[in-house]
């Protein structure tokens, strides 16, 4: 299997450099050479697999340079833990994807990728990434104290949750938080303008964390297929509501059904920052200022993935369009949403995952259908939105409560030469 630039096609890298280079040398997102659909019997026997089974069929015709034995083990690591569906209503059902080490969907990737650059013994890489909110725990997480890797977070000051910095600002050794005066779009393109800085990249290897890179994108895949067999049984057309901000997330969901999960429709569900809704609806992709808001980790105006999710589709928008719908809803809907599951379904959502049950609610659901909404992290990492709009007090997990104590430590920058002059200095 060979990787291909998005930005040119006859630029290509194995998995291994794909894993640690981040980004083509062009600056273009790596994309699978061959998408070939799995065995129809592997669909329709699906119910009979374990997870670490179903993630090792998804997989492996990914990843080189790397024996079965040891892709089962980093898979075995990957998924120490569960990803319950629950039932909320009579049709609609919660993905809970938040009961891994910092309770957020991204432990799956952060975990994956940590492992397989420490497999290729990369030594001197440092991962450069911004994030939004979960991310950066996620990563600070997966990659600590592990061996050869340096880790160095951006995370726009005061536009993260009071425990999501916690988690990316107090482990130390090999990570660094660096805290920066502006929206996640002005990390992000701070991290963008670092790989094509040649002052930089000449001096070290970089790269990236965030779901651009396919160690971080491809293995989230696979809580779409456990979902898929948890509610087979059910035999209705299953249709997912992601919570989208980067929209990594969904496009491994999409790119499970190429590989032939039978799911039709995936909806995009977003917060204001809402670029596709608005393509979906005008053949126009126009990115926009951030606008902050309560599901902060979907605060992104210019989406890195949706390039994949168009290359998935052979750059065809009205195929796209059959397959992929989208709505946006306001902060105030969203608060609404949080009371509404809490005092009729007895369920405490997180901001994002309120959006994601919004999605399912707006499609409209018909009596053969069942909705799955992603809780992508858990309600406590948002509990000064959650708290008083519900009013109670929520019990602090053991993963939560380990780092509450614990001090920050953070370097605040404000400009692209601040970040720079920091990693020529490291």
């Amino acid at each position: 299997m060979k990787f291909y630039s998005l930005k040119n096609p006859t630029n290509k890298s194995n998995f291994k450099d794909a894993v640690i280079k981040g980004i083509a040398d062009d600056k273009g997102l790596y994309f699978p050479e061959e998408i070939k659909k799995l065995p129809t019997n592997f669909w329709e026997t699906i119910e009979n697999y374990t997870n670490e089974e179903i993630a090792f069929t998804l997989i492996r015709p990914f990843v080189d340079n790397m024996d079965d034995a040891t892709l089962k083990q980093i898979l075995s690591e990957t998924l120490s833990f569960d990803f319950p569906v629950k039932q909320i209503e009579k049709n609609i059902y919660a993905l809970e994807l938040f009961h891994g080490p910092t309770m957020a969907f991204k432990d799956v990737g952060a975990r994956f990728m940590a492992r397989c650059l420490q497999h290729y013994n990369s030594n001197n890489v440092t991962v450069l990434v911004a994030t939004s909110g979960d991310t950066g725990g996620a990563v600070a997480n997966g990659f600590y104290k592990v061996s050869g890797v340096n880790v160095v977070i951006l995370y726009p000051k005061g536009k993260v949750s009071d425990i999501q910095e916690k988690q990316l600002t107090t482990l130390g050794e090999n990570i660094t938080a660096l805290e920066v005066s502006g929206t996640f779009d002005v990390c992000q393109d701070m991290v963008k303008t670092a790989f094509l800085d040649k002052e930089i990249t000449d001096r070290m290897q970089l790269t990236s964390a965030n779901s651009i890179n396919v160690a971080r994108w491809l293995p989230q895949m696979f809580y779409f297929a456990f979902a898929y067999r948890d509610l087979k049984k059910h035999d209705k057309e299953v249709i997912f509501s992601v919570p989208s901000g980067n929209f990594g997330n969904i496009c491994a969901g999409m790119l499970a059904q190429k590989l032939g999960m039978p799911i039709k429709t995936f909806i995009a569900s977003t917060n204001q920052n809402n670029v596709v809704t608005r393509f979906l609806q005008t053949n126009k992709y126009e990115p926009k200022p951030t606008i902050p808001t309560i599901s902060n980790a979907m605060d992104v105006g210019n989406p890195s993935n949706f390039v994949r999710i168009l290359e998935l589709y052979n750059q065809d928008i009205e195929k796209l369009k059959e397959h992929l719908k989208s709505f946006s809803f306001t902060d105030e809907k969203t608060k609404e949403t949080l009371v509404k599951l809490h005092q009729k379904n007895n369920y405490i959502a997180d901001p994002h995952g309120a959006v994601g049950y919004l999605g399912l609610k707006e499609f409209g659901l018909s009596d053969n259908q069942i909705g799955v909404f992603l809780e992508t992290a858990h309600p406590i990492k948002f509990l000064d939105v959650v708290e008083p709009l519900l009013q109670l007090k929520m019990a602090i997990p053991e993963q939560i409560n380990s780092v509450l104590n614990q001090k920050k430590h953070s370097i605040e920058i404000a400009t692209y030469q601040e970040l720079k002059e920091f990693l020529i200095k490291k």
